[in-house]
């Protein structure tokens, strides 16, 4: 019994001990002797039976504010606002097992105004700015992050009502992203998204995030901060066609048909979604090789085709709509001929009636489409040859519309030619008279196409 009791007193003893060690190093606080104060507290916080008293942190806390701003000793204590971040940190961790009640934790900390925490928040600030504008990235970024973590402690104390300090995290996202640290920009950009902030140029952070996360192939994270934006900033067209991007080029063909669906239903008078919707689904449908072509290849070119057209209802001065939907006729009518040159004799036999009326079936379908299409090419002639000076792709499209006439012509003529040849040998004197006529305009016409097509770089 004697010996726990003198075991117990003992105990009592130490703890007396360094009880007045950190009596002491207030004392010394108070007295402006830092040094000899830092030497009292660190011994007071090493030791095992105080390591966990709260009130040891926060002096230690104090006694490294001060010496973070007396300019004679901060030179030799070079990490002391570190120091003053990591004892206050401590101290509300010991603070929060101590008390389980809230509001009668942090009392030290309240007493004396915070004003540790306040001094450390302020002074990491200060130097991040100051790095900042010396265009000091890196270092900006490692004291924009200090006043974030001090931040935090005074949000998680009620200090401050707002759980974002959007300023430095602002800031800390800017420094990361000119240091070329992207991913840590994201994560401060992110945050100011996530919070939706709206503020002059804020609009840019939603972008950003948006194509940040896009560029990495993460689809799910760029529609979510696409989504943010458009919410904050409603009326920002750049939201409806980014979306529309990044499907196109990272997600589904069935994700971004749906998307276009959406998109038209609430923009039903812009042309240029129902353009760019037009040409993704030709683009998925159609192949030069038939066999590449998907099973479903027909609905989605005819789809095209529907768009197309709603396209040329809203704008029919659209010269790259005029020209796709003329390329869209012309390419039927070339898979319809490629049908047709499938029919042939085989083994030296002739061609059995029923294919030689399939073949005519077909020659006049190829005509047919050759003549829906001409129209189109025409309008992109009358639309962009009139002007005086042309862009590179529309000098391109003008060139297109034109050859294609061109070969269009040519293949009627072919075409034409052929019945005629038919009708001397029958000696149908008034239709090889038409035949020949109609040959002649046509070939008149591909001379002046041909001579247009040539005079194209010239005369723009």
């Amino acid at each position: 019994m004697k010996k726990v009791l003198l075991t117990v007193l003992l105990g009592a003893t130490g703890f007396g001990l360094y009880a007045q060690k950190l009596d002491k190093a207030k004392d010394l606080l108070g007295k402006k002797k830092l040094n000899d104060a830092k030497t009292e507290i660190d011994g007071v916080v090493a030791a095992e039976k105080t390591a966990s008293n709260s009130d040891a942190w926060y002096t230690r806390a104090k006694i490294y504010a001060e010496i973070s701003k007396d300019s004679s000793l901060k030179g030799s204590v070079p990490d002391a606002r570190e120091q003053v971040l990591a004892s206050l940190k401590k101290y509300t961790e010991l603070e929060d097992a101590r008390e389980k009640d809230p509001a009668k934790r942090y009392m030290a900390a309240t007493l004396d105004g915070n004003a540790a925490l306040i001094d450390v928040y302020s002074g990491y600030s200060k130097d991040g700015a100051s790095f900042y504008n010396a265009s000091n990235y890196n270092d900006a970024l490692t004291n924009f992050k200090k006043t974030l973590e001090t931040f935090d402690i005074l949000y998680a104390k009620k200090i401050v009502p707002m759980a974002l300090d959007t300023t430095t995290t602002l800031y800390a996202g800017i420094s990361a992203e000119k240091a070329n640290k992207p991913e840590e920009a994201a994560v401060y950009y992110g945050k100011i998204a996530e919070a939706k902030a709206k503020s002059d140029g804020f609009v840019e952070i939603y972008k950003w995030l948006a194509d940040h996360y896009r560029q990495k192939g993460d689809v799910a994270t760029s529609q979510k901060f696409s989504a943010l934006g458009k919410e904050v900033y409603p009326q920002d067209p750049f939201w409806t066609g980014f979306d529309l991007e990044m499907l196109s080029e990272k997600g589904t063909k069935a994700d971004l048909f749906k998307k276009y669906e959406d998109v038209i239903k609430e923009n039903p008078d812009n042309h240029i979604f129902l353009f760019n919707y037009a040409v993704e689904l030709y683009k998925e449908g159609y192949n030069e090789d038939v066999t590449k072509r998907p099973a479903n290849s027909k609905e989605l070119i005819n789809k095209a085709a529907e768009m197309m057209k709603r396209t040329l209802e809203k704008k029919p001065d659209y010269a790259n709509a005029n020209m796709v939907m003329g390329q869209i006729l012309y390419n039927q009518g070339v898979d319809v001929n490629t049908e047709n040159k499938a029919i042939r004799p085989q083994g030296g036999t002739k061609l059995t009636p029923d294919q030689l009326k399939k073949k005519e079936e077909l020659r006049l379908e190829v005509v047919k489409k050759f003549d829906e299409a001409t129209p189109y090419f025409q309008k992109v002639v009358d639309l962009l040859d009139k002007q005086a000076k042309l862009k590179m792709d529309e000098k391109e499209i003008l060139k297109n519309a034109l050859d294609l006439m061109i070969t269009v012509n040519e293949e009627k003529t072919a075409q034409l030619e052929s019945k005629r040849n038919a009708a001397e040998l029958a000696k149908k004197a008034a239709e090889v008279k038409q035949y020949e006529a109609d040959i002649k305009k046509l070939q008149d016409q591909t001379t002046a196409f041909t001579e247009k097509f040539n005079n194209v770089d010239r005369k723009h």
